[in-house]
């Protein structure tokens, strides 16, 4: 690591600490009028965005991205639209900061309770999407944190143009500039640094591949809040409606390949795989998804050979593992021994199956006649996610402006004194 990039960053620690402070005592009123003017910025720099964007799209290609990570680095139109879009949703949001709950009297007469706080300085740490930019700071914004973001070097024209829109915003509302910083360098040792500087931050999110986020986790000196996986799993059951299952299944992978909530694995039923598997083979060769199948999914229609390896790979991509298995325990299993417990989800009309599915399936969302595209925070109506949390602390599934919170005990006498009767 430079001198120069641990310098930078170290100031980029402290004016977050500061500003944090001022952002965790702005009124609701303040943060929405941030966020809202952000939206309107957003809106009136569509060509600025673009122009940047183009220049990511560019080198993007120059340097032999792959299709699904130019997808992730596209903003398109529709994506702006839902960047604005989520900015005035999370505006129309309850602010958590200061709710207070369980107040209770106890026998000494006090009151006991829970007040819910900011966490402090939250470091973002993500690659390709842009649009996590505006997620993360808005995010972090209203739940009354300040943030500190380091997009990756093949977004950084879009981070820019998208920050400056941000900076608009909080200078609208009179916050401070430093409540939301996007890290200038490209230099990777500024992830280093980010990562080991709990007197500046509370808490690291990353998002981006598995080998970013265990390289993470293995050298954070902060608490992390991640997932590393996404092998989302579709089981079609024996009591499934299969015109909708279909639907479904085409959905969860094809809606898009490189979202951590696609579909990688399709379980099918042996009583209704023969019924099932052709025509669905048939869409998916449509669309060009290649299938990789078990023995006896392979006696039923045409695909590759399925290795172990691909029942705990997550292939981002137009590709599908297709298992035949032997009812609902065997499907059970095989999610929670090859899963990632990230989402996963049945097709079934049988109510019992679906209750004994969504309570065994270790998983943050479990999910029932739905794809598991679905796993979002705007679709949950967050307004958006900072990100997808597999662990069982804190915060799990997307996290929203709850996940980006705490409790404090708040305490509530009238000059009682302990060992004294109230």
């Amino acid at each position: 690591m430079t001198e120069s990039v641990l310098d930078y960053m170290t100031r980029l620690g402290r004016a977050a600490r500061e500003a944090s402070r001022v952002v965790a005592r702005a009124s609701t009123a303040q943060k929405n009028r941030a966020l809202l003017a952000a939206a309107e910025a957003l809106d009136a720099a569509r060509g600025e965005l673009a122009e940047a964007n183009d220049q990511d799209l560019a080198a993007g290609r120059a340097n032999g991205l792959d299709a699904a990570l130019l997808d992730r680095l596209a903003l398109t139109p529709a994506r702006i639209d839902g960047m604005i879009e989520g900015l005035r949703q999370i505006a129309g949001l309850a602010d958590p900061v200061g709710a207070i709950r369980d107040m209770s009297f106890r026998p000494s007469g006090i009151q006991v309770g829970k007040m819910r706080v900011p966490l402090g300085v939250i470091g973002i740490i993500y690659e390709s999407r842009p649009n996590v930019t505006i997620d993360a700071a808005s995010l972090c914004l209203k739940s009354g944190n300040a943030t500190i973001l380091r997009g990756g070097s093949e977004a950084i024209h879009s981070n820019r143009a998208i920050a400056a829109c941000i900076q608009r915003g909080l200078a609208a509302a009179e916050l401070p500039a430093a409540a939301v910083q996007v890290v200038e360098t490209t230099d990777r040792a500024a992830v280093g640094a980010l990562i080991a500087m709990p007197e500046f931050v509370d808490v690291i999110v990353p998002r981006g591949g598995k080998g970013l986020i265990e390289r993470i986790s293995q050298d954070a000196r902060v608490p992390v809040i991640k997932h590393l996986d996404g092998i989302c799993h579709v089981y079609v059951d024996a009591l499934a409606d299969l015109a909708k299952a279909r639907q479904v299944a085409f959905n969860a992978k094809t809606y898009r390949y490189g979202i951590c909530g696609a579909m990688e694995t399709l379980l099918v039923d042996q009583a209704v795989a023969a019924a099932f598997l052709p025509g669905m083979a048939q869409m998916f060769a449509e669309k060009g998804v290649e299938l990789r199948g078990c023995e006896r999914t392979r006696a039923l229609i045409e695909a590759k050979a399925a290795t172990e390896e691909d029942w705990s790979t997550e292939y981002l991509a137009a590709i599908l593992s297709v298992r035949v298995v032997d009812g609902l325990d065997a499907a059970i299993e095989h999610i929670n021994r090859y899963g990632s417990h990230h989402t996963d989800s049945i097709v079934t009309e049988h109510q019992g199956h679906a209750r004994r599915f969504l309570a065994e399936v270790d998983s943050s969302s479990v999910m029932l006649n739905t794809p598991t595209c679905f796993a979002d925070g705007f679709e949950y109506g967050l307004g958006a996610e900072i990100g997808i949390s597999t662990d069982k602390l804190h915060a799990r599934g997307p996290v929203g402006l709850e996940g980006l919170t705490c409790e404090k005990y708040v305490v509530i006498g009238d000059g009682q004194l302990r060992g004294q009767n109230a």
